[in-house]
């Protein structure tokens, strides 16, 4: 079996993309929605004789649209994916199961307490927390852990596997050697210019081209859309504010700011008596009162020496720094004002604002007017949102509730579960469209929620199933597609003509562009289908370049090397690649058991 594994990997080492080989710990699920799909025991698969039920397919669908990795539109497409994705981590269970592979319910315990999704600011699990977020992601703690088991079951195996590949010294230093290796060459293109003749598609060459590519002309179901929309932020543009509540909701918006504060602090205890120090304040507030300089003041009377000499400066202060009674005095004032006495811990102070850190009315204005709009417009909101929901049910129709809530009545052109565009394309629409009651039996839809401000409801005007377009109605595109085709074909054909006479010795005159000592890494703007082709070609001998030509877009190009440069060494660089080599081996590795155990189970569908 394990040289079945070894074979399978080989084959797909050139085909994955470098990525790090992590399990995915699905911290986040839909358990709690098992009731929406009732309580279907149908079996969609079956695993080497273990069922794989509908209800688990369907929750797998919900998880991945909850978490924001799939738009609901794109459900029933997903839905072939999950089960082909449930089928792999059947099939790995099953075989991590059979290898002994087991985790404790203390090895468990002690993963879920080192998340920091479930810990505290200090770092501590957090049981509350730990429930919360379950309960908010619909998970059961049992589910939870159930799920964990299976994760970290799936991660030993494939670790295990990883690690057990290994690359030699010799290979690390040949592919160093690779890495850093440059390329000098020549460059020339050659366009449509270059052919003798202008490139023309048969009737023949088009009808051919269509049938062999009858899926790229292929026409989704579509459906014409009928929609209303109430849009609480429409609703509030057309509202008027006063200027003097825009001005009181600047003053509460910003009465926690940030201050700039002074102090003059007087100590009371050994040295003074409380009374002493009242007194003492009193003074200075007497003299405030006829006129003196508050910093002035504090430099005599503060017993806080360091501030004193900034004349009581404090800095900035955020609420909370200096405790309750602090806060209470300092955030009540306004700038320029001077507080009571206040006591704290520390002593007696008379604080001063000297500066508010908030921003200006301008600045907040239009978020304010905003704000205050949508307050006033929110009851209105609420009505039409349920008069929407009241109407919409019963109406044989849209017109006349978007006549009777004042709506506009939109229409769509023809769309499809995945070419919708503005707010058709906002989550859950269009699977409200493509759903059956509202296409199949001809309903109004439920009233969807886009977001806090917008609600929608839709109804099907029109439908037309998927099919193939006639090639009368694509001839133009599969004339271009053909066309393209056939000049892509002459041009590597003309290409290859000055190949073999460059390659014989013959003088051929071509718009030659030089580029000297290309890496991997920094192509020096040429295209990565050119510089990739000139590290295809193999090293020239002696003075005699190595002749090649590759297709770059609608373009052919021809290159002429020149030489072949070990590059610098770069440490750092060398060591990614290194690293990324190991990890394309074991994708190799895990990816060839996966296709092993597939290949070897019995999996009905």
């Amino acid at each position: 079996m394990l040289q079945s594994i070894r074979d399978r990997s080989r084959s797909w080492g050139a085909k994955i993309i470098i990525g790090a080989v992590v399990v995915t710990m699905a911290l986040f699920g839909v358990e709690s929605l098992v009731g929406l799909f009732g309580n279907s025991g149908d079996e969609v698969a079956e695993v080497n004789g273990e069922p794989i039920m509908r209800q688990e397919l369907e929750l797998a669908v919900q998880r991945a649209i909850r978490s924001g990795q799939v738009p609901p539109e794109q459900e029933r497409a997903l839905r072939a994916q999950m089960l082909d994705q449930l089928i792999t981590d059947r099939v790995l269970r099953q075989y991590a199961e059979e290898g002994g592979l087991h985790l404790s319910e203390e090895q468990l315990d002690q993963i879920i307490v080192s998340l920091p999704e479930f810990q505290d600011q200090e770092g501590r699990f957090d049981s509350d927390l730990f429930r919360n977020r379950l309960a908010s992601a619909g998970y059961t703690p049992v589910g939870f852990r159930e799920q964990l088991r299976q994760d970290m079951q799936q991660q030993q195996l494939q670790q295990g596997l990883a690690f057990s590949d290994f690359t030699l010294e010799s290979e690390r230093e040949r592919l160093a050697e690779l890495q850093r290796q440059t390329r000098t060459f020549r460059h020339a293109a050659i366009d449509a210019a270059a052919l003798d003749e202008e490139v023309a598609a048969s009737e023949a060459q088009i009808e051919a081209y269509y049938e062999a590519h009858q899926e790229a002309f292929r026409r989704p179901e579509q459906v014409r859309l009928e929609y209303v929309v109430v849009d609480r932020q429409a609703m509030a543009d057309q509202v008027e504010v006063d200027e003097a509540a825009l001005r009181d909701a600047w003053r509460e918006a910003t009465a926690d700011a940030d201050r700039r504060l002074s102090h003059i602090m007087v100590t009371f205890g050994d040295e003074r008596s409380r009374e002493e120090a009242v007194s003492r304040l009193e003074e200075v507030q007497a003299r405030l009162e006829e006129g003196e300089a508050f910093a002035d003041l504090a430099a005599e009377f503060s017993d806080d020496t360091v501030s004193a000499e900034q004349g009581g400066d404090l800095g900035v202060v955020s609420r909370g720094f200096f405790g309750e009674a602090f806060d209470e005095a300092a955030f009540s004032l306004g700038e320029g004002e001077v507080s009571g006495i206040v006591e704290t811990d520390n002593g007696l102070h008379l604080l001063k604002v000297t500066g508010l850190e908030r921003e200006s009315f301008a600045e907040m204005r239009d978020e304010l007017r905003r704000q205050l709009a949508r307050d006033a417009v929110s009851d209105a909101f609420n009505n039409k949102v349920q008069q929407l929901i009241d109407e919409s049910f019963s109406a044989d129709d849209l017109a006349s509730v978007a006549e009777d809530l004042g709506l506009e009545l939109q229409t769509s052109d023809w769309v499809s579960r995945e070419g919708a565009e503005g707010v058709l394309s906002e989550p859950g629409v269009m699977s409200q469209a493509f759903s059956d009651d509202v296409l199949g039996e001809g309903y109004n839809s439920e009233v969807i929620e886009l977001d806090s401000d917008r609600r929608l409801v839709l109804r099907v005007a029109e439908h037309r199933e998927a099919t193939t377009l006639p090639l009368a109605e694509v001839r133009d595109e599969v004339r271009a597609e053909v066309e393209a085709e056939l000049r892509r074909e002459a041009l590597l054909a003309r290409a290859d003509e000055l190949v073999a006479a460059l390659r014989d010795g013959e003088s051929v005159e071509l718009d030659w562009q030089q580029a000297e000592a290309v890496s991997r890494q920094q192509s020096q703007g040429l295209s990565r289908t050119l510089v990739d082709a000139a590290f295809r070609l193999p090293a020239p001998e002696g003075e005699t370049p190595t002749y090649g030509r590759v297709a770059d877009g609608d373009r052919a190009v021809i290159i002429a090397l020149e030489s072949v440069g070990e590059g610098e060494v770069d440490a750092q660089v060398e060591q990614f690649v290194a690293s990324m080599a190991e990890r394309l081996r074991a994708q190799a590795a895990i990816q060839g058991l996966i296709e092993h155990l597939r290949s070897e189970a019995e999996i009905k569908r």
